[in-house]
C-alpha cells in the first residue's frame, strides 16, 4: 500500500516544524518527505492521497510498559494500596482469565491505543500467544513477554510451565509479521522471584540473546525490603548481578532507584520506563527523571495496565510525566517539553529495540499521528514541543498510521471506518461477556467484588 499526505506540516526530528510538505509512504516505510510539488517527475500516484492542509504530522507513540489484557479490570478495585489491590482484587480476578478473554481484551487495548496515537506496546502478561494473535490481526506493533513469578525455592523449576511457555513464545514468535512482533523475556519483579528463577532466566537470556522486561523499584517498600533480603543490594543490583540484564531490556517504573542503580542500568544498556499516571494513582511516587537523563539512560514512557491507569491516553501520560518531574524537583526548569516528547516517541521506540521507528524521516517506519492543526489547542502557535506536550490531546488526533496502514481515522462515531483493522462491536461484546462470567465465578466462590 502507498500513502501520501499532501501539503501538511511535519514535525522534524529536532522538534521544529516544516510547513507545505509532502510525506509519502510505500508499504511500511516513509520513502519521501519533501516540499509539496517537489516529487520527481513521473512519480506514481499513491493508492491513498490525503489532503494535509490543516494537519500536523508527528511520530506515533510507543507504550513501553503495559499489560494489555488488564483492560478487563479497568475500574475494578479502585482506591486501594498496591499490595492489597494486587492480592485482594487483581490476582483473584486474573486466576479466572482464559486465553480467549486475553485475545479480546488485548484487541480492546490496541484499538483504544490507536485512538490515542499509540502504535506499539511492550506487554508483560500470560496467555501471550493470544496477545500475539491480537496484535497480528489488527496491525499493532508488539513487544511481548511472558511474566514470571516464582516463590518456592525448593520447587524444581524444570516443571514450571510458565518458564517453558516463555521459551516457546520466543522461538515461535520473535520477529513475526515483518518484525512487528518482538519477543522479550520477563521477570515480574525481584520480590516475586527466587534466586533459582533469576538464574534460570539468566540462562535463557544468554541462550536466546533476548532482552529482559521487569518491574524495578516501583515502591519504596519493594526497594527497601529487597535490600534487607539481599545484603543491601537493590533490585537493579540483584538483576544486574544475576545476569538477566546482559542483553539490556526495560526496567519499568524505577521510582525509587538510586544514582548507583542508574549507572548500573546504563552500563547494561537498559532503558528506563516511567509510568507516571499509574505511579501517581497508586501513590508509589514520582520517578527522578532528571537524574535518569543526567546518567545518560534512554528514557521511555508507559501507561502500565488499564487496571491501574484506566486508559492509554499518551498525551496525558506525557504531560503528567513532564509536570511530575518539575514537582518532584521543585524546579519548573526540569525536563523540557522536547525531552518529554522524545521519551513518548523515539525513546519508546529505542526501548523496544525499534531503531527504525520514532521519528519522521525517509527510510523510517511509517508510524505517525495526524493532528488537527486548526484546533484551538494550537492557536496561537509558538513552540511545537510545548504545544504538543502541554496543550494537545487525543481529541486533536485525526488519524493514526502504523507501518503505513491507517489504523484509526476520526469520524462522528465508532463506525467500521474509524478503526478499520478491528471489529469494535465484536470486541465490546466479547469483553462484556468475559467480565460477566468472571464476576459470577468470583461471587460463587465468595470472593468480595
Amino acid at each position: 500500500m502507498s500513502l501520501l499526505f499532501r501539503n501538511a506540516t511535519v514535525l522534524n526530528p529536532d522538534f521544529s516544524v516544516s510547513g507545505g510538505m509532502d510525506l509519502r509512504a510505500d508499504g511500511a516505510r516513509i520513502v519521501q518527505i519533501c516540499e509539496t510539488g517537489a516529487a520527481p517527475a513521473g512519480s506514481a500516484e499513491p493508492e491513498t492521497v490525503i489532503d494535509g492542509a490543516g494537519l500536523l504530522l508527528m511520530p506515533a507513540f510507543y507504550n513501553a510498559h503495559t499489560h494489555t489484557p488488564m483492560t478487563l479490570m479497568r475500574g475494578y478495585g479502585e482506591n486501594m494500596r498496591l499490595q492489597e489491590w494486587l492480592g485482594e482484587r487483581i490476582f483473584p480476578f486474573e486466576d479466572k482469565i482464559t486465553e480467549e478473554d486475553v485475545y479480546y481484551a488485548s484487541l480492546l487495548a490496541f484499538a483504544e491505543g490507536f485512538m490515542h496515537g499509540v502504535v506499539s506496546m511492550s506487554d508483560q502478561y500470560f496467555h501471550c500467544e493470544a496477545i500475539v494473535r491480537a496484535a497480528a490481526s489488527c496491525g499493532a506493533k508488539l513487544n511481548v513477554s511472558r511474566g514470571l513469578s516464582f516463590f518456592d525455592e525448593l520447587k524444581d523449576l524444570t516443571g514450571f510451565t510458565p518458564f517453558q511457555e516463555s521459551k516457546k513464545l520466543y522461538y515461535d514468535n520473535n520477529n513475526k509479521e515483518d518484525g512487528r512482533i518482538r519477543v522479550e523475556l520477563a521477570l515480574h519483579a525481584e520480590y516475586t522471584a527466587t534466586p533459582s528463577l533469576i538464574e534460570a532466566v539468566s540462562g535463557l537470556v544468554h541462550e536466546t540473546g533476548a532482552p529482559l522486561h521487569v518491574h524495578v523499584s516501583e515502591t519504596q517498600k519493594e526497594h527497601e525490603e529487597c535490600k534487607e533480603r539481599n545484603s543491601g543490594k537493590t533490585p537493579a543490583q540483584v538483576f544486574a548481578d544475576g545476569g538477566v540484564f546482559d542483553n539490556g531490556g526495560l526496567a519499568a517504573h524505577c521510582v525509587w532507584i538510586t544514582e548507583e542503580d542508574a549507572r548500573i542500568l546504563k552500563g547494561k544498556g537498559v532503558s528506563v520506563v516511567s509510568c507516571p499516571v499509574s505511579n501517581m494513582k497508586l501513590a508509589s511516587g514520582i520517578m527522578d527523571a532528571p537524574m535518569i537523563l543526567r546518567n545518560g539512560l534512554n528514557l521511555a514512557l508507559g501507561t502500565d495496565g488499564a487496571a491501574s491507569n484506566n486508559s492509554f491516553n499518551f498525551f496525558e501520560e506525557t504531560k503528567l510525566f513532564e509536570i511530575g518531574a518539575k514537582v518532584r524537583a521543585g524546579d519548573p526548569t526540569q525536563i523540557s517539553p522536547e525531552q518529554a516528547l522524545r521519551a513518548a516517541t523515539r525513546g519508546g521506540a529505542l526501548a523496544q529495540g525499534r531503531a527504525d521507528c520514532g521519528v519522521l524521516a525517509e527510510g523510517m517506519r511509517a508510524d505517525l499521528i495526524a493532528l488537527d492543526f486548526t484546533a484551538p489547542a494550537f492557536q496561537p502557535f509558538y513552540d511545537p514541543a510545548a504545544a504538543l506536550v502541554y496543550a494537545a490531546s487525543s481529541r486533536d488526533i485525526v488519524m493514526t498510521v502504523a507501518d503505513g496502514t491507517i489504523v484509526y481515522r476520526r469520524t462522528d462515531g465508532l463506525a467500521a471506518k474509524s478503526l478499520p483493522t478491528v471489529d469494535f462491536d465484536r470486541i465490546s461484546h466479547e469483553v462484556g461477556r468475559s467480565k460477566a462470567r468472571i464476576l459470577n465465578e468470583l461471587d460463587a466462590e465468595g470472593i468480595p467484588l
